[in-house]
């Protein structure tokens, strides 16, 4: 099964990134496929074949790793993108007991990945422009309007600084594609493991 282990921001964390996102909404049009707000989470670490028979061991470890560390006051913060396809906003505040508790085996297994924490806002979508063809042997690349707009938002984001919450609990997630709002994932909060 797909799991991740998420910290989930504070309601009103979630709410000023929504309204800061207004703007940025309006100008990529149908370019960007939004992510669902009820669904926005920090990733801390994704694993995408945790053998169902191992979801009991995986949660008494994630538990005990979470006690070892104090909730940190952290902050949305920023933006960025992954893979030229995904919009990004990143986290700050208190983010060396982050960094810490990312260091540590949150999922075990071949298949963990690990990337720095970050809530997903957007996607592109299948609808966004494409960059045009050359037309003569030589001539430089068009440019590509999907990386073009991709880069006015996370400019545009690069200032953003929500709210500071207290991060008191993980969560561990399933994920099932293509289940959720408009095709996207469908999150399940399986369980959640207090920090500290």
């Amino acid at each position: 099964m797909r799991v991740f282990v998420a910290l989930r921001p504070a309601p009103s964390a979630l709410a000023h990134l929504d309204a800061a996102l207004e703007d940025v909404r309006a100008g990529a049009g149908l370019a960007l496929r939004w992510t669902d707000p009820a669904q926005w989470h920090l990733t801390l670490s994704f694993r995408p074949d945790l053998p169902a028979g191992a979801l009991e061991d995986a949660l008494h470890d994630l538990a005990a790793i979470a006690a070892r560390h104090r909730p940190p006051t952290l902050q949305l913060s920023g933006a960025g993108v992954f893979d030229a396809r995904t919009l990004w906003i990143g986290v700050g505040g208190e983010t060396a007991p982050l960094a810490a508790l990312m260091g540590e085996p949150l999922l075990e297994g071949e298949g963990r990945e690990r990337r720095r924490a970050h809530l997903t806002v957007a996607r592109v979508s299948a609808r966004a422009p494409r960059a045009p063809r050359r037309r003569r042997r030589g001539d430089p690349p068009p440019p590509d309007p999907t990386r073009l707009l991709l880069a006015d938002a996370v400019r545009a984001l690069s200032v953003y600084r929500g709210p500071s919450w207290e991060a008191t609990e993980l969560e561990l997630v399933s994920s099932a594609l293509g289940e959720g709002r408009s095709g996207g994932p469908l999150h399940e909060v399986l369980a959640t493991v207090p920090l500290g």
